[in-house]
């Protein structure tokens, strides 16, 4: 297939396809082209096959002491950095052993035959007859993937607006799978390129460039690349304001997201003009998936102490908040309050939003697992952090005893632990309005604020939500 692509190009140009895509004199570009195509490939790569930190095809996949399933070296070097935590659960990991999850890899090795995609398994090395025609087709679709690389840039740098917008496509589909198609086609120049195809007013190439930025960014290397390529970030931030395309809109978001799995470039995000507020537009009134690319890429800036301040200008907050009764959404919304509410300026912020308490009380009752923890864990640092108002706020809430007992007794073992916290709160501040004669709960929570200090601290990995989610290679 790489070599047919390569030949085809290399033999016949573009011309045709201009014609194809309605871009030379005598049509007239067809609408949802992209989106169409998109739906068609969309599921191409099962997403359980994809690590959740790489976002990409497992090659050796294994299983750590949370039960989830990351590729080896993906997760290996987050342990290596330092971390204690699950990345897609937030669960403290007990112990660092890797298992081999080997019924997942000779599913992903059965797909792989199936589709024709070469797949090097570390575990396979051991058969020299099976290993020896999966290297050399391996290695032979990895050098007609360079070539054709090197035309489409050709195409980017100096070809007709037709041209680059066909190449644009083709580098989107050739970065859709394969960290090694990722890594020629950045080494070989072409996020400069695709930077300028970002402002171009063809609907069409726009949408093109855009997603294969996204697809990129999936290679930890390349998002240095993006983010280092000068006025590319802002490029990116403009197409997620003022796309052409709602399609285009949220594959900026996507890329977003993509690139905050980088702590350093979380404050950039951040920084950018109009990057917060487009993304809180996004959550607020976009499709399912652009909620969906949003809340994911909210949530990572919200990991990022210094970025509270921006979340509660940009309106991020409230889009939250408002987010809370979205299916699909929800759980992730939840788990970035959490975050916010660490700091005192953030949990004033939530605790003047009307619909907060109740939200949070809400995913308390129908959430997903996850989303209760993340519901009540918000609820309790909403009181540690925002004063006797906020708390009172909390704990006159209706139901709220009935769902802390609930959780008590059907929650994940996390649930429990901050439902029991949570609970001694509530306790603390019915026992202090019986004993100050009923003079409100605010007056009890004041004469009662040091023994409320002394349960412990909201840890990082209070926080449960799944940060893979709707990051799609399309």
């Amino acid at each position: 297939v790489a070599l047919t692509r390569y030949c085809r190009f290399l033999l016949f140009g573009f011309e045709e396809d201009e014609v194809e895509l309605g871009i030379g004199k005598y049509k007239k570009p067809k609408k949802g082209l992209i989106t169409q195509e998109i739906a068609e490939t969309f599921l191409t790569i099962p997403k359980d096959f994809c690590c959740p930190i790489l976002l990409d095809l497992m090659q050796d996949p294994v299983i750590i002491s949370t039960g989830q399933t990351y590729d080896r070296a993906s997760i290996s070097r987050w342990m290596e950095e330092g971390h204690c935590t699950c990345p897609k659960t937030g669960q403290m990991l007990v112990h660092n052993r890797l298992v081999p999850n080997r019924a997942l890899r000779n599913l992903i090795m059965q797909w792989c035959t199936a589709h024709g995609i070469p797949f090097d398994s570390p575990e396979s090395a051991s058969s020299a007859a099976e290993t020896f025609p999966a290297a050399s087709a391996s290695k032979a679709a990895i050098e007609a993937n360079k070539a054709t690389a090197v035309l489409l840039i050709q195409q980017l740098a100096n070809g007709s607006q037709g041209a680059k917008t066909i190449a644009a496509r083709e580098i989107r589909l050739l970065a859709k799978t394969g960290k090694e198609n990722r890594a020629c086609i950045a080494e070989a120049g072409a996020i400069p390129h695709l930077k300028g195809l970002l402002s171009s007013q063809n609907a069409v190439a726009q949408e093109n460039s855009v997603t294969a930025m996204l697809n990129l960014s999936i290679f930890d290397k390349n998002k240095s690349r993006i983010m280092d390529e000068e006025g590319c970030l802002g490029s990116i931030v403009e197409v997620l304001r003022f796309g052409h395309t709602i399609e285009a809109r949220e594959n900026a978001a996507a890329t977003l997201f993509s690139l905050s799995a980088v702590h350093d470039y979380k404050k950039r995000i951040a920084d950018e003009y109009g990057a917060v507020e487009a993304l809180a537009g996004l959550l607020r009134e976009g499709t399912l998936r652009g909620k969906k690319d949003a809340v994911t890429a909210l949530f990572n800036l919200s990991t990022h102490t210094d970025n509270c301040v921006r979340m509660i200008e940009s309106g991020a907050v409230t889009s939250l908040v408002g987010a809370l009764g979205v299916d699909g959404v929800a759980e992730e919304a939840a788990g970035a309050l959490a975050l916010i509410v660490r700091q005192p300026i953030g949990a004033e912020a939530v605790g003047n939003e009307e619909m907060a308490v109740a939200g949070l009380i809400g995913m308390m009752r129908c959430g997903t697992p996850r989303g209760k923890e993340n519901a009540v864990a918000a609820l309790l640092e909403l009181c540690r952090s925002g004063g006797a108002a906020a708390t009172e706020r909390v704990v006159k809430a209706p139901a709220l005893a009935g769902l802390l007992q609930s959780l008590l007794f059907t929650g994940t073992k996390r649930a429990r632990r901050k439902a029991a916290s949570l609970a001694r709160v509530f306790q603390r501040c019915e026992n202090a309005y019986i004993h100050f004669g009923g003079l409100g709960v605010g007056y009890a929570i004041a004469g009662n604020s040091a023994a409320a200090n002394r349960d412990s601290s909201f840890l990082a990995s209070d926080v449960s939500v799944s940060i893979s989610l709707s990051v799609p290679v399309v």
